[in-house]
């Protein structure tokens, strides 16, 4: 984890939850759509990485690259790759079936470990067959 400071926390942002992600990334869109974290924590910022060039490179210089992971900026730590899927997971409300299921398999944080390079293969080979571009060049 790393000081929500450290990458140019915005002002607007604190005190609040947010989840920097990959707004292109058909996988990430959905995943922080189907999250039903307002209801267990609150307020949540969904930020499309894609909208900001500069957090991009903010996250890049500190060893966070968003082609590799989102990230969760919660109570001035940052959690990034397999710790903000299963923060997100020990958060998240067990309302519909997708939070069910995302809760058994991600709130083990091993689990998240092992699995989180898939899901990254996944999205980096649909984002490919998409045509879209990388965060990052």
């Amino acid at each position: 984890m790393i000081s929500t400071t450290d990458i140019g926390c915005r002002p607007e942002w604190r005190g609040k939850t947010v989840i920097v992600y990959d707004g292109d990334c058909p996988f990430c869109s959905n995943f922080v759509k189907f999250q039903r974290l307002r209801s267990a924590i609150g307020e949540v910022l969904l930020i499309d990485a894609r909208s900001d060039p500069g957090l991009v490179v903010a996250f890049q210089s500190r060893g966070m690259s968003l082609d590799d992971g989102m990230a969760l900026l919660m109570d001035g730590q940052t959690y990034f790759g397999a710790d903000s899927i299963n923060r997100l997971a020990l958060l998240s409300s067990e309302s519909d079936w997708f939070n069910r299921v995302n809760a058994l398999i991600f709130r083990s944080p091993t689990v998240s470990k092992v699995l989180y390079p898939f899901l990254r293969f996944g999205r980096n080979l649909t984002l490919r067959l998409l045509g879209r571009k990388k965060l990052t060049t």
